[in-house]
């Protein structure tokens, strides 16, 4: 039985609508960044770009020019998936603008709630400390960066889960050891187990971290 033609263009509309309205659950992720670009000329919402960003460096894009073919590769489906005003993408340049003033604490926390990284009870952390090659400025000219050691992170593995953590920045004029116990204490749940290397068994450590809910 066929419907009268007013009913069925009801049903079209009711059917794009409920389309138009779907939900993107990685879109509301970066809802609450706020956008500092200069409000002039503004085409595309900061969760847009964050969100194709995000979507290219997992599809294994580096650089902002791969990230640009990438765009050109996919724009169709993109467009489809996204429905952006007017059909149009933001440019890889655009994205760059979206980057450079961003606050990566705040991504890297909408990242973690996103994609569900979160230490749980039960689980164990491995914990260890690295320096970054290449991370150190050694000449004193450079008007950009003043000259400064090789930046080290204390860096947490969720074992069971094979998840990685963001890592922590350990201050210039300190080290792994003592930066351990501050790390430790942002990620301490009860009955979570810390697993790191014989260097950073110290008593100091034990003894600050004796009230923490945790096992080490």
């Amino acid at each position: 039985m066929l419907l009268p033609p007013q009913e069925r263009r009801k049903l079209k509309l009711s059917a794009e609508q409920s389309q138009s309205e779907q939900r993107i659950e990685i879109l509301e992720t970066f809802a609450d960044i706020p956008d500092k670009r200069r409000a002039k000329g503004k085409r595309h919402q900061v969760t847009l770009c964050l969100a194709l960003f995000t979507l290219a460096i997992v599809a294994g894009n580096r650089g902002f020019l791969a990230i640009g073919d990438w765009l050109t590769s996919y724009r169709q489906e993109l467009i489809a998936l996204f429905k952006p005003p007017k059909n149009r993408l933001p440019s890889y340049s655009t994205i760059r603008r979206v980057l450079i003033p961003l606050d990566y604490k705040e991504y890297s926390a909408c990242l973690a709630k996103f994609f569900g990284i979160q230490p749980l009870p039960g689980g164990t952390i491995a914990v260890d400390g690295k320096v970054l090659r290449g991370s150190y400025q050694l000449e004193s000219d450079n008007p950009d960066s003043a000259p400064h050691p090789a930046i080290m992170l204390v860096s947490a593995y969720i074992v069971e889960r094979g998840l990685i953590l963001e890592p922590h920045e350990v201050e210039s004029k300190t080290n792994e050891i003592k930066a351990l116990p501050e790390f430790i204490k942002l990620l301490a749940l009860k009955g979570i187990v810390f697993a790191f290397d014989a260097i950073s068994t110290q008593k100091k450590l034990a003894s600050s971290l004796s009230r923490v809910a945790t096992t080490i």
